[in-house]
């Protein structure tokens, strides 16, 4: 399965001020195959350590931050002779191990000349315990779910997605049913890694819905096992509230929605819990589309998203006839699962930050508003094929914005201050929209 970050793992080792690497990202994204996978194409060797069930490895950290001892001794474990010049070296579930974690400090002072790389499912959550963590000493990366135009490369419609890559219309326009028939499959099967490999070995929605339900339950589980014992039950809450939040004709959560008189300070923390994993997105509120927009950010208004489309649908209990035929049920959620998507996309192909704009009576709402190199980009989602616009052109009306972006499954159009992006291609050509 290609992943486009495999392309960044290789900058990464080319840099000439290469730090330590931490991945992430999810629980069963695809962080330990990205990490295999990277070690088996671009060097000779690679030593993996897991630290989940090994009591041996994990006492190698608890002497000191002699590099030289800790390399033999993981030498002596894996029975690799690691060297600088063509070993990878691997750490995952490094949130097991906090000293690990202050360890790459020292990697990178005393021992850069080695590629390490590590990677953990709560890593978030293990530094906000009181690890003494090596600011300023790594250096990230963050792996999401696959996005469309990866799904497409994993379907074997590698040319599909290099059409979308070129932004040739002439090409594009005759392969919009294709291209809509996929992103329709997409919204159900989602981007999790296993999902999609059940997809294309079965062909079988059920069985993708299975493994959906599955990676569901992982995370429940995931909850109960690590997260404080009084926050459990208002992770649960939070989590499974998501699809009926956004599903709100304004999307905005409220706490009231969990139960009768909850209050942001009962559950400031499961949020953060959620976050910290990887599982959620938090789209704040804006009170003015101003550069930077994070100076305008209303730290108590926001919307949840979470990390999959797949997932979100499987929440919902979406059937798949729905999505693929978009039936009255499906019109009911379609567009929190528009939303969800755009937001997915952008997540994974741009390093941009993304938030919400709305005015005080919650009329002219944008969904999306994002900041490329200066300039502020208002986005508005449509889940079919409409022109319409009142909320984009009350905005620009408002703040004369030099470019706003409709996406939706029209064609790709380009105007005087608007330009349409069909869904299908907002991971593509995004930039396109702003100009040089």
């Amino acid at each position: 399965m290609e992943r486009t970050i495999i392309q960044k793992l290789k900058e990464w080792k080319e840099s000439e001020n290469r730090k330590p690497l931490i991945i992430r990202g999810a629980r069963q994204v695809g962080k330990t195959w990205i990490m295999k996978e990277f070690g088996k194409r671009c060097f000779e060797q690679t030593v993996y350590i897991n630290f989940e069930n090994n009591q041996r490895l994990k006492n190698i950290f608890e002497q000191d931050y002699d590099i030289k001892r800790i390399l033999l001794l993981l030498s002596a474990e894996t029975g690799v002779s690691i060297k600088k010049e063509n070993t990878l070296i691997i750490f995952d579930e490094i949130q097991e191990v906090p000293k690990t974690i202050t360890c790459l400090k020292y990697f990178y002072e005393n021992a850069s000349e080695y590629a390490v790389i590590c990677a953990g499912s709560l890593l978030g959550i293990a530094l906000h315990q009181g690890t003494s963590f090596p600011v300023g000493k790594v250096d990230f990366l963050d792996l999401h779910p696959l996005s469309f135009r990866e799904f497409l490369v994993a379907l074997n419609e590698t040319a599909l997605a290099e059409i979308l890559d070129s932004c040739d219309q002439s090409m594009i326009v005759p392969m919009k049913t294709k291209y809509i028939q996929k992103l329709k499959e997409y919204y159900f099967v989602g981007g999790m890694p296993e999902a999609v490999l059940t997809f294309i070995k079965e062909n079988d929605f059920n069985e993708v819905r299975r493994v959906q339900k599955n990676l569901l339950s992982y995370y429940e589980q995931d909850f109960s096992k690590h997260a404080p014992l009084n926050q459990v039950p208002r992770l649960n809450m939070v989590w499974s509230s998501i699809p009926k939040q956004l599903s709100k004709e304004n999307g905005k959560f409220i706490y009231g929605h969990l139960r009768t008189g909850a209050r942001a300070k009962d559950f400031e923390i499961a949020i953060q819990w959620l976050k910290d994993c990887g599982l959620i997105y938090l789209v704040h509120n804006v009170s003015k589309p101003g550069f930077p927009l994070k100076s305008y950010e209303k730290s108590d208004c926001f919307k949840i998203y979470i990390h999959d489309i797949g997932l979100l649908c499987a929440m919902g209990d979406m059937d798949v006839k729905s999505i693929l035929e978009e039936n009255a049920f499906f019109t009911e959620f379609k567009g929190a699962i528009t939303e969800q998507y755009v937001l997915q996309e952008i997540k994974a192909n741009y390093d941009i930050p993304v938030y919400y704009y709305s005015t005080p009576n919650s009329t002219g709402e944008i969904d999306f508003l994002t900041q490329i190199k200066d300039k502020i980009i208002p986005i508005e989602v449509k889940a079919a094929e409409n022109l319409q616009a009142k909320s984009l052109k009350a905005f620009h009306q408002k703040y004369q914005n030099e470019i706003s972006v409709r996406t939706s499954l029209s064609d790709f159009r380009k105007d005087d201050w608007l330009t349409n992006i069909p869904l299908y291609a907002i991971g593509f050509s995004l930039n396109q929209a702003v100009p040089r």
